[in-house]
């Protein structure tokens, strides 16, 4: 097993490298497209579509739609993507009651373009914003952040885990993750952020505010990994996919990506930091 995750990593790691930060905008939109739209035939069997036309069918529909926002402007997908992660707290916190309410089909299935679409929305907002400062290299170090922040929520959060983790955070949808882990996650967030503030020699003020976001972003990527966990568990299946052999599916590698990079992109729009171009 150890030996297939690793093969995978090495032949995935230069593709994904290379498709995000090495295209052009536009090539950019279309290489994160098929990734969401991959990620998209995953969450119809998530939804409950098991057959294999009707996952193709459910992917082609999110494309229709991605394609259908290419000049759109971001900010109002990015409002509607903070408006559902809360509303998906409250129905983590909850299940499994409530789940009678959301456990049809169409439903499911309509929390994927939820989840899926504004992802790809806030990507390329950041990809192709207009930055307060600098040059559009600094569009991709936004990126390369946020990233950064979902993985070091993640290692921080598996240390402390580790060695505290006794109250378990959601025990009816993932057992395996604890308030130590949340804790220890977000202190690791707060000083990668308050690091990477001193080597930009940002502002007191500007300090505050990065490391605020960045907690409330890795707060977020915490309930993105449980909404795809606690659908996993109601449709009793382990992993997304096996299209990543060794590391499941591309939603079980996104998951926590697809909450954080939407509430990142909207929180530094609204702080000035970025300004929506409308288009890719």
């Amino acid at each position: 097993m150890l030996k297939t995750r690793i093969i995978t990593a090495l032949i995935l790691a230069p593709i994904a490298i290379g498709g995000i930060f090495f295209l052009p905008p536009l090539g950019f939109a279309l290489f994160t497209a098929a990734i969401i739209t991959l990620g998209a035939w995953e969450w119809a069997n998530m939804s409950g579509l098991e057959q294999q036309p009707s996952r193709v069918a459910y992917a082609a529909v999110i494309a229709l739609i991605l394609y259908g926002l290419l000049n759109v402007s971001a900010v109002a997908v990015l409002w509607l993507a903070l408006v559902w992660w809360v509303v998906c707290f409250l129905l983590v916190r909850s299940y499994p009651a409530g789940s009678e309410r959301w456990g049809s089909v169409p439903v499911r299935a309509f929390m994927g373009v939820l989840v899926l679409v504004p992802a790809w929305v806030g990507l390329n907002h950041l990809r192709a914003g207009g930055l307060q400062f600098g040059s559009t290299d600094n569009n991709l170090l936004l990126i390369l952040y946020v990233f950064c922040v979902v993985w070091v929520a993640d290692i921080g959060a598996y240390f402390a885990g580790r060695a505290f983790g006794k109250a378990k955070l959601a025990p009816r949808v993932s057992p395996g993750k604890s308030w130590a882990g949340v804790w220890g996650g977000l202190a690791a967030v707060g000083t990668f952020a308050f690091i990477v503030s001193v080597l930009a020699s940002a502002g007191a003020v500007e300090t505050v505010l990065l490391v605020i976001a960045s907690l409330v972003t890795g707060m977020v990527s915490v309930l993105g990994d449980l909404l795809e966990s606690m659908l996993k568990r109601f449709r009793g299946i382990k992993d997304s996919s096996r299209l990543l052999p060794g590391h499941g599916g591309i939603m079980d590698r996104i998951d926590s990506l697809t909450a954080a990079v939407p509430v990142f992109a909207l929180i530094i729009t609204q702080l000035g930091w970025l300004t929506a171009v409308g288009h890719f």
